[in-house]
Parts: C-alpha cells; structure tokens; sequence
C-alpha cells in the first residue's frame, strides 16, 4: 500500500509508525473504533500562535522598532483624517457626535477630533443652473395665459446664503432648487400671454420668478439666495414654429405700418399747424398795421380840426391846395389860365405820352382830350 512504509506499522499519510500521528503531533483518528474521538481545536490554534511567534523577528516577541514604526503608522493615518483643508469659495461645518459647532470654518487649514468629530463643506460662491430648453433634467415646455404653447430655457444665478441650513435642514437643496424654479417659471408664464415672455416683458416676468423661487426657499430654510434669473431662450415648439413665425411677421408688419402712419400724421399735422401759426400772424400783422394807421388817420384829423378851429380860413385853403397838389402832380396836362397864353406855342409831347401810356385805349383817350 502506498500510505504503508517498508517497516510496517500501519502508519497513516502523515507518516509516523504505528503510533499514525500527523502534523500537529497526533494523527486524525476515525469517527469509529474504540479509540476514536475529535481533534483538540484549541491545541491547534495554540501550536498556530507559536510558530507566528517564532516568525517574527526578535524570536518569540515583537522589538521596540516595530511596536513604534506600527505606531507611528497609525498616527499619520489619524492625522491625515484629523487634519482638513477648506477651498477658498467653500466654508466648512464641524460636527462633533453628528451635532453642527455653532462656528464656520473659513478656507485654509484645519484640524479636528476625528472620529469623534466630522467635517462637512459648502460652497459659498455663486453658482449657475440651466433649467429647461435642451437641458436633459427637466422640460421646458409651458403653457402660457392666452393657452399657447412656449418652450421656455433659463438659468437661475445662486449661491449659498445660510451653510448650517444647506447642509442639514433639507436633504437635496441644488435639486429642491431645480425643481422650485421650474415651478415658479410655470407659475409666472401661465399667468402672461405667450407675446410677453417672447420679447416685451421678459425682464419682468424674470423678476416675478425670482421673487417667487426666493420665497419657497426661505419657507423651507434651504439656506439659498437667489441672485437673478436669465430667460436665454423662449421659442414656440417644433411643430408650430412656422405658423408662429408667420405670426411674428405680420404683427412686425403691422407695426410698421402704423409707425409710416403715424409718421406722415405727424409731418401733416405738423404743416397744418405750421400754416395756422402763419395765417395768426400774418392776421395778427394787418390788425395792428390797420388799428395803427386808423389810429394816425384820426390823430391827424383831429390835429388838422383844432387847426381848423384856430383859423377856418386859412385851414380851408389850405387843404383846397393841398388837394390839388395832390390831384395834379401827376397829371400830365398842362393848364393855361386864359389871357396869359400870350407866346406859348401849343406842343403835343407824343413820345412822353406813348411812354406813359400803359395801353392803346389810354393812349387814345390822352391824345384826343389834348387835341
């Protein structure tokens, strides 16, 4: 048998003669027979220990050096997870048995009783959130006042107003976040028509938003502050996009039609008013050159009566001749008083007359009264 040496015995694979002892200085025995009985586990481990012991350096004990590069070891494990660094935009809370520390730790180099206490960071700067459009986390389709349809992209501008309440007064502040803007936008735009958060009041629908998503996130202490709200895009779906744009260019067409209207109501109202204002002066002109020399007329009148008064007589020659004066100045007769005429020869000025005349019936006229 092959388990059997040439000596005999009965030894077992562990070898030994017939005494059939193993490794461990006794051979396993069988579960039958007069004399068989279970392993001693507790020798074993025993018989474990002391070949460990002999392993280690130092023959049965561990020296000085390994007990203190062991130690040493796990000091600079305690202190890389006792020692911590906050980032400039962060600021970081301490928890002492999963209790917040009243006090903020402010960026640099920190240090704490781990593991009894922890460390937990937020950051403070400010922080963008594109919500709706083509971002994949939520949808920005809305529907609007006049019941239209508008896909509506938006950014929220924020950044962290309370640590303490961010960190542990709500479980998912950036999501609660997401989730209550989109919900005010909603809110805002279904209380406008569809034109309004198109072009002519986005800035004012913005403001409505924030004011809402800031007053959610105070009722539910996110520790939160809103700093603004970009509407980037605001479009009709796919599917209508033409018919809307058919629309956007009539109402810019009749827009400018009314702006040319109001511009040549403007330029004829202008000229209009321009020839009144013309007309009142020029009347307002004659008034006062009437009034004037009807006022000249009548002082020279009563000037001329208080002469006249004065000496009736020579006031009344006076104006005979000044009469006359001015009735024949600009005649061209020549009168003779009879008896006197003695030497005048009678001459007829013709080419003086055809000069003055300014027509042949007043040409006749002249020369048949002086012939």
């Amino acid at each position: 048998m092959p388990w059997n040496d040439k000596s005999g015995g009965g030894g077992g694979p562990w070898g030994g003669g017939g005494n059939n002892q193993g490794p461990w200085g006794q051979g396993p025995k069988g579960p039958s027979g007069p004399q068989g009985s279970p392993p001693d586990l507790e020798d074993i481990i025993r018989r474990g220990q002391d070949r460990l012991r002999r392993a280690l350096p130092g023959g049965g004990g561990a020296s000085p050096a390994v007990l203190g590069l062991i130690g040493a070891v796990l000091v600079v494990l305690w202190a890389f997870q006792a020692v911590y660094t906050v980032q400039p935009d962060e600021v970081a809370v301490e928890l002492r048995f999963g209790k917040p520390k009243p006090e903020l730790s402010q960026p640099g180099l920190h240090f704490h009783w781990w593991p009894l206490e922890t460390v937990e960071t937020a950051k403070i700067s400010e922080q963008l959130v594109d919500i709706g459009g083509g971002n994949t986390s939520g949808n920005g389709l809305m529907l609007s006042g006049d019941q239209n349809i508008v896909n509506v992209q938006f950014s929220v501008a924020y950044q962290v107003s309370d640590p303490r309440a961010y960190l542990f007064d709500v479980s998912d502040p950036d999501g609660m976040l997401r989730q209550v803007a989109e919900s005010a936008m909603r809110e805002a735009v279904g209380r406008r028509p569809a034109q309004d958060i198109f072009r002519d009041d986005r800035q004012g629908i913005a403001a409505s938003v924030r004011e809402i998503i800031q007053t959610t996130l105070d009722g539910y202490k996110a520790g939160l502050q809103v700093n603004a709200i970009s509407i980037e895009d605001a479009a009709p779906p796919r599917e209508v996009a033409d018919a809307f744009d058919e629309v956007q260019r009539a109402e810019q067409d009749e827009d400018k039609f009314v702006e040319q209207a109001n511009q040549y109501s403007n330029q004829k109202l202008g000229q209009a008013r321009g020839e009144a204002a013309q007309v009142r002066e020029d009347a307002a002109a004659y008034k006062n050159r009437v009034v004037q020399e009807a006022e000249g007329e009548a002082q020279r009148f009563i000037s001329v009566y208080d002469e006249y008064a004065k000496a009736p007589d020579v006031t009344r020659k006076r104006l005979y001749l000044e009469t006359m004066e001015k009735v024949l100045k600009d005649s061209g007769k020549v009168i003779v008083e009879q008896g006197n005429g003695q030497g005048v020869v009678p001459y007829l000025p013709l080419p003086a007359l055809q000069q003055k005349a300014p027509a042949p019936a007043a040409l006749g006229a002249n020369t048949g009264g002086n012939q």
